[in-house]
């Protein structure tokens, strides 16, 4: 059983409770509202909240010039939906047609337009929305738990490519099929998702730091897509490759471990220094290969870099619970 279907049972058995303490007509009508009100995250749970509220009481106050200036027919109620539902979309508060309905009918049933009915219908609408939304506040499991484990299984798949990458440098006839990236880019994306409903919960304080992991290694993929391009050049195996190579295992290390180590970045200056001093290409496929290996390294460089700017924020002082964000 899911934690939103207890959420809801609570709200609705509260909101019911509570109405018939205080007396109301058609208490059962805030168990409905009860129900509408609970969503999946709490600042959803109160923007949608607030919605319905404004909503209904704008249709409350037009349910009741309709019945006043045209009577109690059934017609009227045709009036009402052509006049208010349109003017709800309108104003993006879509939200409130159906509590908006909830509170017409009951001014039409009570063929009345006095005071105890409109206050009556309003106090309908705080409890059962009110309700719900002190219940969806009070609780929201924490997603914690599956983003720790996303981040590691993500870690592992960039561990994994690095490595295929290192295989192709080092034998250009090696293939590979290239599912860790497929499944990497659908993992980020449904941890990306995750984090944005985590902080849809956080009312009170900024962004979690998650996102700021996530985006990270968002940054850190679409620099491996283009890498794989500039692989995909490397038609021959060569010294330069080789090299190259070793750089990518040291990676595949690294992109797992805790911290920022550096020795990657160390490695590609090294690398770098070593290549300027190398002989130029002798033929033209070698410095086509040559080409697309340097342009490969600068974009090692550049993912290196978006980790460095991670650990300098961390070593800032900014709080942040998930230290993996500032390694590679």
């Amino acid at each position: 059983m899911g934690i939103r279907v207890i959420k809801t049972a609570a709200a609705v058995f509260a909101a019911i409770t509570l109405s018939q303490l205080l007396g109301l007509q058609s208490p059962l009508s805030t168990g409905l509202l009860a129900i509408l009100g609970i969503d999946v995250t709490k600042k959803r749970g109160l923007q949608t909240s607030f919605q319905r509220l404004v909503a209904s009481i704008g249709g409350l106050l037009l349910a009741v010039l309709l019945f006043w200036l045209f009577g109690f027919h059934i017609w009227v109620i045709s009036l009402y939906i052509l006049i208010l539902y349109p003017l709800l979309n309108r104003f993006q508060l879509k939200e409130g047609v159906v509590t908006g309905s909830v509170v017409m009918f009951h001014v039409y049933l009570a063929e009345r337009l006095t005071t105890d009915v409109i206050l009556n219908e309003i106090a309908l609408l705080v409890v059962g929305l009110g309700t719900a939304s002190v219940i969806n506040i009070i609780y929201m499991p924490s997603e914690d738990k599956r983003l720790v484990g996303m981040k590691e299984q993500l870690e592992q798949l960039f561990s994994r490519i690095f490595v295929e990458i290192s295989k192709h440098l080092k034998d250009n006839g090696y293939i590979w099929s290239g599912t860790e990236l497929l499944e990497a880019e659908n993992l980020l994306e449904e941890a990306l998702a995750l984090v944005r409903r985590s902080n849809e919960n956080m009312l009170f304080r900024e962004e979690t730091a998650w996102a700021a992991y996530f985006y990270m290694r968002k940054q850190q993929l679409e620099s491996i897509e283009r890498m794989m391009q500039l692989v995909a050049q490397v038609y021959q195996t060569l010294h330069h490759g080789e090299l190259l190579s070793g750089v990518f295992i040291e990676l595949s290390e690294d992109v797992k471990g805790e911290y920022y180590t550096g020795r990657a970045e160390q490695e590609i200056a090294a690398l770098e220094n070593r290549f300027r001093r190398m002989k130029l290409p002798e033929s033209r496929e070698e410095f086509e290969i040559r080409s697309a290996l340097l342009q490969l390294m600068m974009e090692l460089k550049a993912f290196v870099a978006v980790a460095k700017r991670e650990k300098k924020q961390k070593e800032t002082g900014i709080s942040n619970p998930v230290p993996p964000s500032s390694h590679p």
